[in-house]
């Protein structure tokens, strides 16, 4: 089948290519994204293939309906930045990936905690000038810490599992409660218990209506002093400018987060030569304990290759009419 990608990067390219030697699809790679101006770039495709900030919005499908583009495959597992309703109307498939590496999402999200905690960031820069103090980089054990979980999917399922690793007390919340997590010590609670007892915060539930900036000024004000907030699910779960009022007020003691609610403006770019003009992203960048990583979460070999593999099956089930396992259905 013909699949036209879009905002594709040198990675995308290669793994696709490289498992596309399976399939024998007909693919062509597109840098810039998918939105009402660019669809028109497609040519005789039946299916596209986007990532999470492209814009598949009613201008968007109405152009791929008239360009008789029967499937959008998601290779992301989100898919907020889809018209569910318009696509289903329309006729246009939306599959996605729902679970390509929840271990890489988990680990990177422990690796924020430990760089922010131990400040490892600043004691690498310190020590490559030949400053070898320790003065201002001291830690805590987490050992014996209150985590708070907002989310237990997969991803989720896998964070409780590695802090219960490191000796934390892990608490969540979630509308589905995992009985096999509870099993293993992990108590669940309302979402204002998890604000008022964690003392590290970490989000892995989807963007909804409902969780859209689930994290704003109330959450904040309900958390200990000096709590640490971590994203790395979707950038529009935290209200920005609550958490910078929240950091200056001192209220957090720290962010990591690889998900920013205006990234689609900035990540996945080199904008190192550029002024940068947001304004909000830059005063974040300010604060010291501030540690914002541009959406790489999910970037590991393993995370790329089933990707890439359940992608290209989504497609080559739709091209044989199979039954499409990972369909997004409203």
């Amino acid at each position: 089948m013909k699949i036209a990608f879009f905002s594709a990067k040198s990675y995308d390219i290669e793994y696709f290519n490289k498992f596309n030697k399976g399939f024998n699809h007909e693919l062509r790679f597109f840098e810039t994204r998918l939105n009402e101006r660019t669809a028109n770039l497609i040519q005789d495709e039946k299916a596209v293939c986007v990532f999470v900030n492209d814009k598949v919005s009613k201008p968007t499908l109405e152009i791929l309906h008239q360009k008789d583009v029967k499937l959008i495959a998601l290779r992301c597992a989100g898919f907020n930045n889809v018209d569910l309703k318009l696509a289903n109307d329309l006729g246009i498939k939306v599959v996605r990936v729902p679970a390509y590496s929840p271990y890489a999402v988990a680990e990177h999200t422990v690796a924020l905690i430990l760089t922010l905690n131990r400040k490892t960031h600043k004691a690498f820069n310190r020590v490559r000038e030949s400053n070898f103090s320790l003065e201002k980089i001291v830690g805590v054990d987490l050992h014996g810490k209150t985590v708070g979980v907002i989310g237990t999917g997969k991803i989720g399922a896998i964070f409780c599992k590695i802090m219960l690793g490191f000796g934390c007390k892990v608490i969540a919340y979630d509308l589905y409660p995992d009985e096999k997590l509870k099993k293993l010590g992990i108590e669940y609670e309302p979402i204002d218990q998890i604000f008022e007892r964690s003392q590290i915060i970490s989000l892995h539930c989807p963007l909804t209506p409902e969780t859209h900036h689930i994290i704003d000024e109330e959450a904040i004000s309900k958390m200990q002093k000096g709590v640490m907030i971590v994203n790395t699910s979707r950038g529009a779960l935290v209200d920005t400018t609550a958490v910078l009022a929240g950091l200056k007020s001192r209220k957090i003691g720290n962010l990591a987060i690889d998900v920013y609610e205006q990234e689609e403006a900035l990540f996945f770019q080199d904008l190192s030569g550029e002024i940068l003009e947001d304004e909000e992203i830059t005063r974040l960048l300010t604060f010291p304990n501030v540690l914002i990583t541009a959406h790489q979460s999910f970037f590991t070999h393993e995370a790329l290759e089933q990707i890439a593999t359940t992608t290209l099956q989504n497609v080559l089930d739709f091209e044989n009419e199979a039954e499409l396992v990972n369909e997004i259905k409203i």
